[in-house]
């Protein structure tokens, strides 16, 4: 079986994907095979657990009750994370199925921090840059946190929850999450003068370090951030930074070269990549084998960032 094949043999979240960006498969057995991702598998399953108040968990960020068996780190079953796998997997927005999932969750859903319409964001940019990026996929209107998150643009280049508490330096984690949102609103409405700036201005704070390094003293800022990780929730990594820059679509620069070469160290034997770094917390049911183990997602997406680099 060859890797292609691997891939193919699994879910249609994954599927789907793998046909599409590596073996360039015709318009009509993509549609095909996308419109599985709601009806069977991963998709599925998940959709099946939005409550009938419109939210997972019954809540936006966290659900609503927690128990003392809970595993440790942050729950990932309530809303919001539920519509990024969502968006994860591929599912098709345009369905009548999922404009009326989405409905429900614009209408009903408000943000534990001070009861914000969900699609309206909050106050923090890693979860304002959240939203934009789900609001441009399943199409509602998030210009005016776009708005917002331009002028949140720390003089560095990047942005930082933590601003709040005094900071003056982005962070990494941020900085990836508000770029993915304005790349996707901008591919969705075309965007602004404003936005196309603060997010080339944001390109250039990853660039400056190398996705991994500080600009300071050039040291590797965090190890685990060489560890690869899926779903990646609010965490930073170099493979997650170099899919940013696959869908941003552009000629690699020369400052992405580290960590490509260290993506492609961690290609095994037989073709596959290892799933390295699992955030811990509840989810609503396992989507691999575990860490030390070979991971779809991690090599479906190794796979279309060496070829978008290769080509």
């Amino acid at each position: 079986m060859t890797v292609l094949d691997w891939l193919l043999d699994s879910d249609p979240a994954i599927r789907w994907q793998a046909l599409r960006d590596l073996a360039d498969a015709p318009a009509d057995v993509l549609a095909a095979e996308r419109a599985r991702v709601a009806t069977e598998g991963w998709g599925a399953r998940l959709l099946a657990l939005q409550g009938e108040d419109g939210q997972w968990e019954g809540g936006a960020l966290f659900p609503a009750r927690r128990t003392e068996s809970q595993p440790k780190g942050q729950p990932w079953t309530a809303t919001a994370y539920s519509l990024v796998s969502l968006s994860d997997f591929g599912v098709d927005p345009r369905s009548r199925q999922l404009r009326r999932v989405v409905a429900e969750v614009r209408e009903h859903c408000r943000w534990e921090h001070a009861g914000q319409p969900f699609f309206a964001g909050e106050v923090e940019p890693c979860i304002n840059g959240m939203v934009v990026a789900l609001g441009a996929y399943f199409d509602q209107d998030v210009d005016d946190v776009v708005a917002r998150l331009v002028g949140e643009q720390l003089d560095d280049g990047g942005w930082n929850c933590e601003v709040e508490n005094g900071s003056v330096r982005s962070s990494f984690h941020t900085t990836i999450r508000v770029l993915e949102g304005l790349l996707a609103h901008e591919r969705a409405t075309g965007g602004s003068s404003g936005s196309i700036a603060a997010r080339r201005r944001g390109e250039e704070y990853l660039l400056e370090r190398k996705l991994l390094r500080r600009k300071s003293t050039g040291e590797v800022v965090d190890p685990a951030w060489l560890q690869f990780s899926f779903p990646t929730r609010w965490h930073y990594d170099a493979l997650r930074a170099l899919e940013y820059f696959r869908a941003a679509a552009d000629p690699p620069d020369p400052r992405v070269d580290e960590a490509i070469d260290l993506l492609r160290s961690k290609q095994q034997p037989d073709g596959k990549w290892l799933l390295e770094n699992t955030h811990p917390g509840a989810v609503p049911f396992a989507l691999e084998d575990g860490d030390g183990r070979p991971s779809r997602w991690i090599t479906l997406r190794a796979l279309r960032v060496l070829r978008w680099y290769e080509q």
